[in-house]
């Protein structure tokens, strides 16, 4: 874990002040810049030391062999692998012949600073070389939210106590040595070395050029860079390239006082059909526009499209200053993995490390999406775009495996399923009323029309279709879907997992409507009024497990008669189960992985009553083991439905400092992009309240005790709402757009430009708190006496 004092706790920028090479892998990720497309991890400008070097660009990969112990028809053939792509970011430094090395010599100072509303990453550091000169290296580093191809350098020198000849060598650098961390965490990712083979290289004055492709998955990549170089006269320079380096040399003579400054700007491309002449082409193009704009144009244009996003996203809480920067942390490394994908997935780990291969998973749909959906709607619609663009795939997956509609990977960069691991994988069917849901939430909070009719639609109805054929009637009329796995990876292959089927009803249900509303689009997809008819009637009949004994709805068909996991005799060194222990005892016993059946109250919320949720919650509480990352936040929310404030506010903390404070102790893999969308929801829909369920939406506020004020902004329906609550009112305000009626604890009102709307905060009953699994309690909050997070 990441100590207490590390990071230091300011409204609006994460800053270590002091550097330890033992965190130096965590702060790669924490520091890590993106923008959907280019991911830069906060490797040290001068390259070492490093723990896990990383450049990537979205969906670049490369095919790696799934060996299994004994084939089975319908096993995937290979597997997918995000890559390090040409590392742009180093550039060294040599003071009178002496490597700039914070290893060796006199490291007097080193601080770094993740600007969130800057968007960049500073770097200052006060170095004494072994030779005894001390010189300040001041770096800005930039991933341009702007500009999609681009990310840029700017680095400046300075002798501080003499005259000093200095040499920087700024490097396009390709097939790294990277480490191989493999092992039983299947977390980890699988290890390609030199992925890249050399095809073209170029140096011109300032600016060079290298193009690459993989060796088995097709892709080819260029990347170039060009710099704007100030200081005093005299500097020399000197290009050189090889197959996998470019390098321009700097040489320049400093007396104390005068400064060498440094514009570097890098430019990235890549395809699987075009040609290197193309490819070379875009990267110069982009390196023309950079040159043009310079460092200050780009960083002003960084600063205004942060400054808009924040106007549109930004959440206040008073009253718990580390979780304050911690809801801001998330919300920027959420946009980051999201704001220029266009029409590429959001993985798991966004682009700030190689964490589950890169690869995407359910979690994109149901924690980033939501948080997107209003807050950047149309990174939404661009991400379901990609879903839409592998359809495909998807049915030729469904008909692999003798289904109908569409199938969608557990697992995927390019679209294929790339789990080797059915029972958690090809099981876990429900991501695909994931992915009908998030349709679903979309259309209704941004009335996209014509994304509905030309990608919303068809996701919907072949996702439907798949469920038609996945599942059966029983002979009590019950429609079931039998051997799936939910969210719950500790609950394989089971029947009638109520998380599934509350999804699939509503993809069944939301396949009717939609193939209604738009004639034309079901004639293409040839929907006809049976099928139509034959859908509403199995979203009916739905089978929902229900145990009247305990009053509580059963996670899945005989759940509850399961025998509970002794955790008492679980050793707190045992968690995460899954590495201490078989998943043949884990399926056969009453533990929870995650949340599951909580989850389905929050996302089907419309299906429980306030009873069932208070009752359901306590119960599965108390198996709960959040041996997921994906738990916390959806914890935390039902626990402010039900009036467990305090746990609420507890497993909020959980969720937005999971990467600041490393408590899965494995953040250096890179962030983890659905727990830190997932602490947005904790606020916004936990504290918040906020609901949406088809065409209702609204608020019920409600705040922890040491929370005392909190306001955060929403977009719907093209409006822009600003909620600010503390514990006796809420003020709904209008901030742009046309009147809408929303709900206020279920009761519509109407909300106009002229005048925000003041309501009163309704009291519930706190009830008896809830009990967790022995040693699985989340750490109190409420404490705020502390100054760093």
């Amino acid at each position: 874990m990441i100590p207490q004092d590390s990071f230091e706790v300011e409204p609006w920028a994460v800053r270590e002040s002091r550097l330890d090479l033992d965190l130096l892998g965590q702060t790669e990720s924490i520091f890590a810049l993106s923008n959907g497309h280019i991911g830069w991890r906060a490797n040290l400008d001068e390259g070492e030391p490093h723990v896990i070097a990383g450049s990537y660009l979205n969906a670049v990969y490369e095919a790696v062999p799934l060996p299994y112990a004994e084939a089975a028809y319908g096993y995937p053939e290979a597997g997918q692998t995000m890559i390090n792509v040409t590392n742009g970011k180093i550039i060294r430094l040599l003071v009178d012949d002496e490597p700039f090395d914070i290893r060796y010599g006199n490291l007097i100072s080193h601080e770094r600073v993740l600007d969130l509303r800057a968007g960049v990453l500073r770097r200052t550091v006060v170095w004494e070389s072994p030779t005894h000169r001390t010189v300040r290296v001041q770096s800005t580093r930039m991933v341009s939210l702007v500009h999609r191809a681009l990310a840029a350098i700017l680095y400046e020198v300075e002798v501080l106590d003499g005259p000093a000849d200095l040499v920087v060598q700024s490097e396009l650098v390709v097939n790294e040595h990277v480490t191989d961390r493999t092992g039983l965490d299947p977390r980890t990712a699988a290890v390609v070395d030199s992925p890249l083979k050399g095809e073209f290289v170029i140096s011109q004055e300032l600016r060079a050029a290298l193009v690459h492709s993989t060796k088995r998955s097709g892709l080819r990549v260029a990347a170039a860079m060009d710099h704007i170089v100030r200081g005093p006269d005299g500097i020399g320079t000197r290009a050189e390239t090889a197959e996998d380096t470019a390098r321009l040399t700097l040489t320049a003579r400093l007396e104390p006082g005068q400064r060498l400054r440094i514009e570097k700007f890098v430019a990235y491309g890549w395809s699987s059909l075009r040609s290197t002449p193309a490819l070379r082409a875009q990267v110069d193009g982009a390196l023309n526009t950079a040159v043009v704009h310079r460092w200050d144009g780009l960083a002003a244009k960084q600063r205004e499209y942060l400054g808009d996003f924040w106007a549109r996203a930004d959440v206040e809480l008073d009253g718990d200053p580390q979780v304050q920067l911690a809801i801001r942390f998330a919300l920027f490394h959420v946009l980051q993995a999201a704001a220029r994908a266009e029409q590429r997935a959001i993985p798991a780990k966004g682009l700030t490390g190689p964490g589950y291969d890169g690869h995407t998973f359910w979690d994109m749909e149901t924690f980033v999406m939501p948080v997107l959906t209003y807050t950047a709607p149309q990174c939404v619609a661009d991400a379901l775009r990609w879903r839409y663009s592998t359809l495909d795939m998807a049915r030729k997956r469904a008909r692999d495996l003798g289904f109908r509609g569409a199938a969608f990977p557990w697992r995927t960069i390019r679209g294929e399923e790339c789990s080797g691991y059915w029972p958690a994988s090809t099981a876990a069917l429900h991501i695909n009323a994931d992915i009908a849901h998030a349709v679903l939430r979309y259309v209704k909070a941004t009335a996209d029309v014509a994304f509905e009719q030309t990608v919303g639609v068809e996701l919907v109805v072949e996702t439907a279709r798949l469920w038609m054929s996945v599942g059966h009637h029983d002979r009590d009329g019950h429609f079931r879907i039998d051997g799936v796995t939910g969210p719950d990876e500790y609950n394989a292959l089971a029947d009638n997992n109520l998380y599934t089927n509350l999804m699939a009803q509503q993809n069944l249900s939301s396949a009717a409507e939609a193939a209604e509303r738009h004639p034309g689009v079901a004639k293409r997809l040839r929907v006809t009024a049976a099928e139509r008819k034959a859908w509403r009637a199995t979203a009916e009949n739905i089978y929902i497990p229900y145990e009247p004994k305990l009053r509580v709805h059963k996670q899945a068909s005989q759940y509850t008669d399961h025998e509970h996991w002794d955790f008492a005799a679980t050793k707190p060194d045992q968690y995460p189960l899954f590495l201490h222990f078989p998943y043949f005892d884990l399926y056969r016993k009453q533990v929870v992985k995650q949340a599951d059946l909580v989850l389905a109250m929050h996302l089907r919320g419309d299906a429980f009553t306030d009873e069932e949720k208070a009752r359901n919650f306590n119960y599965y509480e108390a198996i709960t083991v959040r041996d997921s990352s994906l738990s916390a936040s959806t914890q935390a929310v039902i626990a402010a439905e039900v009036g467990q404030m305090q746990l609420a506010h507890d497993y909020l903390g959980e969720a937005a400092l999971i990467d600041l404070k490393d408590l899965e102790r494995n953040v250096e893999d890179g962030v983890h992009i659905g727990s830190l969308a997932g602490a947005w929801q904790a606020v916004v829909g936990g504290f918040g309240g906020m609901r949406h369920h088809g065409d209702l939406f609204g608020f019920a506020p409600r705040l922890p005790p040491a929370i005392r004020r909190l306001v955060f902004r929403v977009t719907f329906l093209d409006r822009l709402i600003k909620v600010s609550v503390n514990h006796r009112r809420v003020t709904y305000t209008l901030v742009s757009g046309k009147a809408l009626t929303l709900n206020h604890y279920g009761k519509p009102i109407r909300l106009t430009p002229k005048a925000s709307i003041v309501r009163a905060v309704t009291k519930l009953k706190a009830p008896k708190p809830a009990k967790q699994p022995a040693g699985r309690a989340p750490v109190r909050r409420g404490v705020t006496r502390a100054r760093r997070a």
